[in-house]
């Protein structure tokens, strides 16, 4: 589009108009180009839906208004180079195109015309994309004339992000998805949050939708063997799958405590969509709960069971939860808010054993000093073990713990097999490119899109900022870096549960968490996306003054 205004460039829009009819789309001014200043996201009403935009470097962009994922009013996001990034959740789209670049979620934003005439912005988009505020971006599909075939091994986030990826980058070769899980690719984050989530709407796409794109999605099957020699894997159904490329990323299998009774009917783990379809049918108002652990996963399933049964007690070898990651002030906070909602603590302990009646129920659970607590139900948030066992001899190489180390372009020791989501041992950028294993899901994500690109020798290094959120009892808490600290400094009030704080190694901060202070942790995610640090100096007299250029 043309610039009719004296220093105003106008970015170009990617919605597809082909076959589109003008009855297809609105137009209109929304504002002058006065009212708009640099690096600030406003909203502006057209028609009957809003538009965002944003001018930068002279640059102005019309984008949908809410993040794709779980609809944040991108207003209040983080403004990045050529980007904005999701308070919430951390997900990112380009200015330019509207196109996702960070994650989570899978759909873009629309990206609407702009034109500037007599310094009057003005935004033309299609009504449809004005509604649904979000896209897919255009897909191929497979040409059977095309002899290649790529295997996407893992049903989670990190494979259905790459088998778009792949038909968006424009592979045309023969693509199959397997899924462990009997169902299409979900929103696994909600397996502990809110346990009577329905499957079908918790999935990304529908059936429909890997029909038209050509993607075979194998469900209820598993990978048994991979053999890198013939380029084969091994099916639980029997059947074997020729690759020429294949993308792993299985993920974890939730551990129980090696303990007796830990087998029993009613001692659970929650990590995927069955476990936590039989443990919400458990919840009854005359039950007893208890969870082992002090792990996220442990404590989202307290904040879900309380109000259900009759008591919810926590179990945990530490004094306050998330005192790892977050330190002992957070985790205190935390803590209280727990108890003042009804659910019960007892630290430095453990379970040494399970009862049961008999008949396979569970009764009670035997504490580390010999005491019984009454329990008809345990929940176990102790940590995880990797869906790798299939690859020993495969000739890609597990390290001890199970996880496959990458190079940066999550690539194995075997050159035409990738790694993603859990269970890669992969370098992270942020983090000086040192190496780790992190579970995050937004990550997985982007592993999902790396791997695609990698696999089509389209070179992408790995490039981002782990992110990472819960929610209890209403309180949001984002995370972004990753790294040991040795100091934390904060601002605003733990105690309240408003604050960020910075996580301190040798001066730097590697990384901040917060809540109901959004969206400084995207700002920070950000910053250290754009090669860039943040010292104790820089939060040693006002600790938010950094974010006043975010």
């Amino acid at each position: 589009m043309g610039c009719t205004s004296s220093k105003v460039e106008i970015s170009k829009s990617t919605s597809p108009e082909e076959e589109a009819k003008p009855d297809d789309y609105v137009e209109g001014v929304v504002c002058k180009v006065s009212d708009l200043k640099e690096n600030e996201l406003k909203t502006f009403e057209l028609d009957e839906g809003k538009v965002l935009l944003i001018k930068q470097k002279g640059v102005i962009s019309a984008l949908g208004t809410k993040c794709t994922h779980y609809g944040a009013p991108l207003v209040n996001g983080a403004v990045g180079d050529g980007r904005v990034r999701c308070q919430w959740h951390g997900a990112c789209f380009s200015f330019a195109t509207g196109d996702i670049e960070d994650f989570p979620g899978l759909d873009s934003l629309p990206c609407y015309q702009v034109t500037v005439e007599d310094n009057n912005v003005k935004v033309r988009a299609r009504k449809s994309e004005l509604e649904s505020n979000k896209r897919v971006k255009p897909m191929v599909r497979r040409n059977k004339r095309e002899g290649q075939s790529i295997v996407v091994i893992g049903g989670g986030p990190a494979g259905a992000t790459c088998v778009e990826a792949l038909r968006q980058e424009g592979y045309t070769g023969r693509l199959t998805l397997v899924c462990k899980e009997n169902c299409l690719p979900y929103d696994r984050v909600k397996v502990s949050k809110a346990m009577d989530f329905e499957i079908d709407k918790a999935e990304f796409r529908d059936t429909e939708f890997y029909q038209e794109y050509d993607i075979e999605v194998l469900k209820g099957v598993e990978a048994t063997g991979l053999d890198s020699a013939t380029r084969t894997v091994t099916l639980s159904n029997g059947n074997k799958l020729e690759y020429d490329q294949a993308f792993i990323a299985t993920g974890c299998k939730a551990r129980k405590v090696d303990i007796p009774g830990a087998d029993l009917r009613n001692v659970v783990v929650l990590r995927d969509y069955e476990h936590s379809k039989y443990t919400n049918a458990q919840l009854q108002e005359d039950k007893e709960v208890v969870v082992l652990g002090s792990s996220y996963i442990a404590l989202e399933a307290a904040n879900y069971c309380v109000n259900k049964v009759k008591r919810v007690t926590v179990v945990m070898r530490s004094d306050v939860p998330f005192k790892p990651l977050l330190g002992p002030e957070v985790g205190a906070a935390f803590m209280k808010l727990f108890k003042d909602k009804g659910v019960h603590f007892i630290t430095g302990s453990a379970l040494t054993r399970i009862n049961d009646d008999g008949q396979g129920n569970v009764t009670g659970v035997v504490l580390r000093d010999g005491s019984t607590l009454k329990a008809d139900l345990v929940i176990m948030g102790v940590g995880s073990t990797y869906y790798t066992d299939f690859l020993r001899d495969s000739g890609v190489e597990l390290r001890e713990d199970g996880t496959v180390e990458t190079n940066e372009y999550l690539q194995t020791n075997v050159p035409n097999v990738y790694v993603g989501g859990d269970i890669a041992y992969a370098p992270v950028w942020s983090h000086h490119g040192k190496k780790v294993a992190i579970g995050h899901y937004p990550l997985a994500h982007y592993h999902g899109k790396v791997a695609a690109l990698n696999m089509l020798g389209k070179r992408k290094e790995l490039k981002t900022v782990p992110y990472f959120w819960t929610m209890l009892f209403g309180k949001g808490v984002r995370y972004a870096g990753h790294g040991d600290y040795d100091d934390i400094i904060y601002a605003g009030s733990v105690d309240e549960l408003k604050f960020v704080a910075f996580y301190l190694k040798n001066d730097q901060v590697v990384a901040t968490s917060s809540c109901a202070m959004d969206p400084v942790v995207s700002q920070f995610a950000e910053l250290l996306a754009q090669g860039k640090k943040l010292t104790r100096d820089d939060i040693k007299d006002d600790p938010l003054a950094w974010t006043k250029d975010y």
